[in-house]
């Protein structure tokens, strides 16, 4: 982004975010920016002279332009400060429009009475939504997920009217004409809308369990297991501990399994593929999750700790976010206390790890601060953060297999 545009759409976003964008000020404080927003090594020994440069030569342009005033020092050509002319605020926005694509607060809140126009009578939850936007467009506030909305509602009034049984994908089809669409993008905040206007309990469900009451499912699911088990399905005893890399069988099978015995000193989830193919050990009866658990999983580990309470149950995934948040949900839902896997300090600190190392995103830092006051993942999150790192589990598996057969 050139320093032209930074600097009017942060002083316009400013001012859009301010009292006085509403007229209800009582304070006519000025809108402004510091240069060092801008290049934070503005006023720095080392900052890069050219960069300076830069800013120097965009602030004196807008300045020629009548769109910002500026303060410098008093001896000199360095900036203290870059300040909006307020009269201008629409002439900028309409030139950042025209030279950049920036879409203003006033095109977006005419964004909502179209989106209010178009929704507000296709069902009883889209009119209910519609009300709540309408009070954003009184109110001249934009909500975070603006730019979801249309596809949200959508969704939403396809939904609530569903009388026929369909799948996901399906209804993704019908809607979008994309069969990933709904469950790649919005299909949490659909169901978190559902939910806020249901009064079912959901202490102990999952998300989208909400669209099973209009007649919509997820694909038929895959449960994976292996190690030294047996399952009673139908009255019948399976032992699928002659099968080298387990079992695979349909969610659907899973109401005619009356229980599942497990041979061995520990139960273990295991978020990746990669790694549930290659992770094997004595005494260890693994189950691929996938990520975040589905109902069926959810079920079936139920039914498993119905069973085997007196064994260890432990989580092994990615040293990240997701795989944190993920063993937080698979705890949180199952009522199972798992314990946590190749997830620690010393997997990060591991020489043979190091070139797998990658840095932190900016959401990979806000998900991890959620959960850093959690003892279970106090120690490991304050180093990820700390030395900016994470890591995916599969060299992990590897590593151990390696050193397990070279043991061997």
């Amino acid at each position: 982004m050139k320093y032209e545009e930074k600097i009017l759409t942060s002083l316009v976003e400013n001012f859009r975010k301010s009292k006085k964008d509403a007229g209800n000020n009582k304070t006519n404080r000025r809108t402004q920016i510091k240069p060092e927003k801008l290049y934070k090594k503005y006023s720095a020994n080392d900052g890069d002279f050219e960069e300076i440069t830069k800013l120097n030569q965009a602030v004196e342009e807008l300045f020629q332009k009548g769109f910002v005033a500026r303060e410098t020092e008093t001896f000199g050509t360095q900036l203290h400060c870059i300040y909006l002319i307020d009269e201008k605020i629409q002439d900028i926005e309409q030139y950042l429009a025209d030279k950049y694509g920036y879409v203003s607060k006033d095109m977006k809140i005419e964004k909502l009475k179209e989106l209010v126009d178009k929704y507000q009578n296709a069902s009883s939850i889209c009119k209910k939504e519609c009300a709540k936007l309408t009070e954003y467009i009184k109110n001249r506030k934009i909500p975070k997920n603006i730019d979801e909305l249309d596809n949200i509602l959508k969704a939403i009034a396809f939904i609530e009217s569903n009388k026929q049984d369909l799948y996901i994908r399906e209804v993704s089809s019908k809607v979008y004409g994309d069969s990933k669409f709904f469950e790649n993008e919005i299909l949490q905040s659909v169901c978190s809308i559902f939910r806020k206007y249901s009064n079912r309990d959901s202490d102990n469900e999952l998300s989208d369990e909400i669209l099973l009451d209009y007649h919509i499912a997820k694909e038929p699911q895959k449960l994976c297991i292996k190690g030294n088990a047996i399952i009673t399905i139908s009255g019948k005893q399976i032992d699928i501990s002659g099968f080298h890399d387990g079992i695979e069988f349909l969610a659907s099978d899973l109401i005619n399994i009356q229980s599942v015995k497990i041979i061995a000193l520990k139960f273990m989830t295991v978020e990746n593929r990669t790694s549930y193919l290659r992770y094997h050990a004595e005494n260890v009866v693994t189950f691929y999750l996938g990520g975040y658990m589905n109902r069926y999983q959810r079920d079936f580990l139920k039914l498993v700790y119905a069973f085997n309470k007196d064994i260890t149950y432990e989580h092994f995934g990615d040293i990240d976010a997701g795989g944190f948040w993920i063993h937080h949900n698979l705890c949180e839902v199952t009522g199972i206390n798992f314990g946590l896997f190749g997830m620690s300090v010393d997997e990060l600190q591991n020489d043979t790890y190091a070139l797998c190392l990658h840095e932190l995103s900016s959401n990979d830092r806000n998900r991890l601060t959620e959960l850093k006051t959690i003892n279970t993942y106090a120690e490991v999150i304050h180093y990820m953060l700390v030395q900016n790192v994470k890591l995916e589990q599969e060299i992990v598996s590897l590593d151990l297999m390696k050193r397990s057969s070279e043991l061997c």
